[in-house]
């Protein structure tokens, strides 16, 4: 789901009534989705639900100050920016609410166009309106638990932290680094990623950090490496956990540095690349196992995001499955639509391979399908004999209907009276609950 054409969500925190009312009044004018309220810990229990793009908050409140809730915000949701609202003799405070990351800062009495332009500036360099809103749009969602994910890129993006992206294989980790960087401020410049596991040491080591020398001839040739192709953008650093040790010492020493020295060269070159890094696997066991520097691992691991499997985000699956089916039409001009039931299947399949191997599968069934509707007989041969089946509501209501009053017939050795009483129910509505059933008291009578 693109969410291109939402609103920007701006939090507004002020213990004065009156002028958090003007203010709301003001933005909602200019088309701003604003939620209100009148302290801290309110504002910090409505980021939480409300999700905000931006937050105006008053310095001085009780029983939680704007410094205070500033320091709690920029904990919880790295690179969210604030606006602060100060009197004239809190000038100080304000200095030092900058110096802590705020945004910026607005006098009291706030002048209605002052305040405009620095919403409108906050929002553009946090990242909202980023390449016309389409820096999401690879990433097929209607799921909640997708959505909190996807803010938290977003508020990230506004900012140069390096981002940690964990998840099982197959959920789309890489998909996310994409939209965090096209939603960034070095979205105009490259995006590259290299897959720490896909090639030997010495390989990696040459693709990551360049090399000036040839391996036969020796003879200097200059290759830049792909730090140095992503000068000025982003570096995803895929599968991370698979990074041998000795090129872990190699990448701390550039993440503290700044600098890149090429394998085999002595000068160095300096970069300024984003990195986000990604794994499946579980890096503090492999710290634990001495196999993962905890050093790296902290440098890294400075904003975290974990991808939810497929099986947590189930009503995505149609919508993927429709996505997949139309790029495949786009690809070989063929149309095909699945069966509702082979539908039903797809969405209640275990996916230990997440949505990569639910593309690998709608793959497959559109090429081994030879007519425009696919079968579920074709989903379940590509699933090994597909799921147990999952009953419906009324098959499962039916199911414990049954269970409930044989096991109240057995108690009563099948008294219908003594039942029905136990039940709440009038022998009448028994009688018909057992009909309905296909239950007979006499088969539980006590012989």
């Amino acid at each position: 789901m693109n969410n291109s054409k939402r609103k920007a969500k701006i939090l507004v925190v002020d213990d004065d009534p009156g002028l958090l009312r003007l203010l709301t009044i003001r933005l909602r004018a200019e088309s701003y989705d604003v939620e209100a309220v009148e302290g801290g810990p309110q504002a910090l229990a409505a980021a939480t639900r409300f999700r905000p793009d931006l937050v105006i908050t008053d310095l001085r409140m009780e029983p939680m100050d704007g410094i205070s809730l500033l320091k709690e915000l920029q904990m919880r949701w790295p690179g969210l920016k604030a606006i602060m609202l100060t009197a004239h003799g809190t000038i100080p405070d304000a200095v030092q609410a900058t110096q802590m990351g705020a945004f910026g800062f607005l006098t009291k009495p706030v002048e209605k166009q002052e305040l405009l332009d620095q919403v409108q500036k906050a929002l553009r360099i946090s990242g909202f309106g980023a390449s016309d809103e389409d820096w999401r749009a690879e990433i097929i969602t209607r799921s909640s638990v997708m959505e909190e994910k996807l803010a938290q890129a977003h508020m990230v993006a506004g900012t140069d932290a390096r981002v940690l992206i964990t998840g099982e294989s197959g959920t789309g980790k890489e998909l996310l680094a994409r939209a965090i960087h096209r939603a960034s401020s070095r979205r105009n410049r490259e995006f590259v990623a290299v897959n720490c596991s896909a090639m030997a040491e010495d390989l990696l080591e040459s693709e990551l950090f360049g090399h000036e020398k040839g391996s036969f001839t020796g003879a200097v040739r200059q290759h830049q490496g792909l730090f140095r192709a992503a000068d000025g953008g982003t570096l995803m650093l895929d599968e991370l956990g698979d990074m041998p040790m000795r090129l872990q010492v190699k990448l701390l020493r550039v993440l503290q540095e700044n600098i890149v020295r090429p394998v085999g060269g002595t000068t160095g070159i300096s970069i300024n690349v984003r990195v986000i890094s990604a794994t499946h696997r579980d890096l503090p066991a492999l710290m634990q196992a001495g196999q993962f520097r905890e050093d790296l691992y902290y440098r890294l691991n400075v904003v975290h995001i974990e991808m939810p499997p497929l099986n947590r985000r189930r009503e995505d699956i149609p919508m993927l499955v429709a996505h997949f089916l139309a790029q495949m039409t786009q690809e070989n001009g063929q149309r095909k639509i699945y069966a509702p039931e082979a539908v039903e299947l797809l969405a209640t399949a275990d996916w230990p391979g997440n949505i990569r191997q639910l593309q690998n599968v709608v793959r497959q069934n559109v090429a081994l399908s030879q007519t425009p509707i696919i079968p579920v007989e074709l989903v379940q041969q590509s699933l090994g004999g597909g799921p147990a089946h999952l009953p419906s509501f009324d098959e499962a209501r039916d199911e414990f209907t049954r269970s409930y009053l044989s096991q109240i017939l057995q108690i009563t050795g099948g008294n219908v009276s003594q039942a029905a009483r136990l039940a709440k129910r009038n022998r009448t509505d028994f009688y018909k609950l057992l009909g309905r059933h296909q239950l007979t008291p006499e088969e539980f009578k006590q012989r």
